[in-house]
């Protein structure tokens, strides 16, 4: 059985439970700055936005964020975010490049 087979097999519970620690330590750690996810991993708090919109979540964009950042999105930006400098946008650009096509 290939990863991606075994990734789907996961019970609901343990996958929803994982996700759900996922996005408290996302909420807990807002020093990991979304530019920096982007740049290193390809992903951040908004992209997890709106794969549970994708998923089904039946509220907006807007609920969907507020969902996952703790608070509504524009109070997290201007109360945890910092402007993206030229090295991260860069970075980001270079890494999203690298994620697999939807």
């Amino acid at each position: 059985m290939n990863e991606q087979a075994r990734i789907d097999q996961l019970d609901d519970k343990i996958a929803a439970a994982a996700f759900r620690r996922l996005v408290r330590h996302l909420q807990h750690r807002h020093d990991a700055q979304n530019i920096d996810l982007m740049g290193l991993a390809g992903f951040c708090r908004n992209c997890l936005a709106d794969w549970i919109l994708d998923a089904g979540f039946e509220g907006d964009k807007a609920q969907a964020r507020a969902l996952i950042h703790g608070m509504p999105a524009d109070e997290w930006k201007t109360t945890r975010q910092s402007a993206a400098t030229p090295e991260q946008l860069a970075r980001m650009e270079q890494s999203v490049k690298k994620n697999a096509p939807e």
